[in-house]
Order: C-alpha cells, then sequence, then structure tokens
C-alpha cells in the first residue's frame, strides 16, 4: 500500500490525536493542524510526556477559521479529516459553572438559531487575492459577541475545510460527526453537523466525503469516561431489548460507546479503502476498525 499524506483538522484533540497514532502505525505522512499546535499529552493520553509515535506527525499550527494559515498544508493531500466541534458552547458552560445567570444563559443556549459565519461558506470572496480554485477568504463569528457556535465550528468550519480540500484538489474528506443529539444537548449540536454533512455532500461532489458517526467516545486515559460509557453501554442493552424503541428519545444517550482508538482506526482504515463512502455509523466502524488491526497483523 503506498504512503499516504493526511491532514487532521484537530489533530492534538482526544480523537484527533488517536487518528495520527494509527495513521503513524502504517508510516503514513500526518500533518497536524491546531491553534496550539503539539499536544498538551495528559489531557489526551495517560501521560504527560509525548509517546514515541508523535515525533512521526508534522505538528503545525492554524486556525481552521483562516483558512490562509492552513492552505499550504493541503497540498499533495491524499484526505483531509475535520476532528474538531464543541459539546457545549460557552453561554451553556457558563450556566454549568455558575457564570452565567441560570435564565439567561439556558434561554440562549437552548435558541432554535444562532449565528455561524459571517457569510456563506460556500460563497467566500476572493477579497484576500485569491484566485479561482486558490480558495475564499476567512470566516467569523455571526454573533455580536463573537461567540463560537455549534453553526460556526460543528457546521461552517467543516464546510470551509471541505471547500478548501475541494480547491487543493484533495480526493478524500473525514468528517467526525455524532451519532445523534443527546437530551442534556441543544437540539442544535446535532442539527448543525446533519447540515454539515448534507451540504458537503450535495455542493462539493469532487470529495470523496466519509461522515464517522460515533456515540459516545471512552478512553481509560480518561477516567471520567469510563462510568459513561458503563452506563451508556446499559441503556445501549435495554434499547436493543426494546427494539430502539428509546433511540428518538434518548439519541446517544443509549447509542453503543466506543473507545476512542477503535474509532480512530476506523478513520485511518475508511481513508485507505477507497470504496467507504457516505455515512459510516457504529457498526461500520466496528468494522472498519477490525479490518484495519487485521491489516496491521499480516
Amino acid at each position: 500500500m503506498s504512503k499516504k499524506k493526511i491532514v487532521v483538522c484537530g489533530g492534538n484533540g482526544f480523537l484527533g490525536s488517536r487518528i495520527c497514532k494509527s495513521a503513524a502505525a502504517r508510516s503514513w505522512h500526518i500533518v497536524s493542524l491546531s491553534r496550539s499546535g503539539a499536544p498538551t499529552w495528559s489531557s489526551v493520553t495517560s501521560s504527560p510526556t509525548a509517546p514515541d509515535w508523535a515525533s512521526a506527525v508534522q505538528w503545525e499550527k492554524a486556525d481552521v477559521l483562516k483558512p490562509a494559515t492552513y492552505q499550504a498544508f493541503l497540498e499533495g493531500a491524499d484526505a483531509v479529516v475535520h476532528s474538531m466541534g464543541i459539546l457545549l458552547e460557552a453561554d451553556y458552560k457558563g450556566v454549568l459553572t455558575g457564570k452565567e445567570s441560570l435564565v439567561g444563559g439556558l434561554r440562549r443556549a437552548f435558541s432554535a438559531t444562532k449565528g455561524g459565519s459571517d457569510r456563506n461558506p460556500l460563497e467566500r470572496g476572493r477579497e484576500d487575492g485569491a484566485g479561482d480554485g486558490e480558495g475564499g477568504g476567512e470566516i467569523r463569528s455571526a454573533e455580536p459577541d463573537g461567540q463560537i457556535t455549534y453553526e460556526l465550528m460543528n457546521r461552517d468550519s467543516a464546510i470551509t475545510l471541505a471547500q478548501e480540500s475541494s480547491f487543493a484538489n484533495v480526493p478524500s474528506f473525514v468528517y467526525i460527526s455524532a451519532a445523534a443529539g443527546a437530551p442534556m444537548l441543544p437540539k442544535r449540536y446535532i442539527t448543525t453537523k446533519r447540515e454539515a454533512e448534507s451540504t458537503i455532500a450535495s455542493s462539493l461532489p469532487r470529495l470523496r466525503s466519509v461522515f464517522i458517526r460515533p456515540g459516545f467516545l471512552y478512553d481509560s486515559s480518561r477516567s471520567f469516561t469510563m462510568p459513561i460509557a458503563f452506563a451508556g453501554s446499559a441503556g445501549n442493552m435495554v434499547n436493543s431489548l426494546v427494539g430502539g424503541m428509546l433511540t428518538p428519545l434518548a439519541g446517544a444517550a443509549v447509542e453503543k460507546p466506543l473507545k476512542a482508538d477503535l474509532v480512530a482506526e476506523a478513520v485511518v482504515e475508511a481513508i485507505a479503502d477507497e470504496g467507504v463512502k457516505g455515512v459510516v455509523g457504529t457498526q461500520r466502524i466496528e468494522d472498519l476498525a477490525n479490518v484495519g488491526w487485521r491489516r496491521g497483523m499480516l
């Protein structure tokens, strides 16, 4: 199998770093893009020091909202991965941490709509001096206070990155989506992800787009994820016994939790297997990971 180049936007995060690890095991050329560069290892692994595989990754600083900071890294890439997003918006976090009033914060957090970017990501102008096929300008929050919303990060940043990938003639684009929403999250968390999937699939047909939809991700290096995963597994078993009747009500809360390393391996195998396209749900994620691990044993 030929050596591939992949660009992982959000490569220093919980899942993104594991995608880099899985790609490094295949001796691929890996570029990680994030605003801070290399990870703070204690936040993504059980050790404060960089693992051996980290030296195989090109850790670069870039801003997903500012294409000019990452366009050069897309050149010659076989695949680009969007592994960024927000689970809680700032105002929702503010309520949970006591920094915002309960009524005001929750009203804003659970509002039906919020501003995404200050322009349609697919209609970004060329005022930055870029020519045809060379990409467009940056996107900014449309919220008066500049808040990073689900619309901006989960949807518009992904569409922008996918469009820039298409401009750079990158053949494959992987978007880390989600299996479903959850009762404790605003509905916009999942609707913005679905809007991103739909727009990328319909508006950027030159890309082989893959939409990874895992449930809750866990790993022993993040001890707080283990009891949540245990509860999720129990909920998934109950949901299976009642024929999936709980899914419309509980969403991701009853989806089978997946180990982060398993999802990462599935992402890398999906990139390697050019027959994979479109939505990839829980069972397909597990199947792809198993294929990848068996390949590594040969």
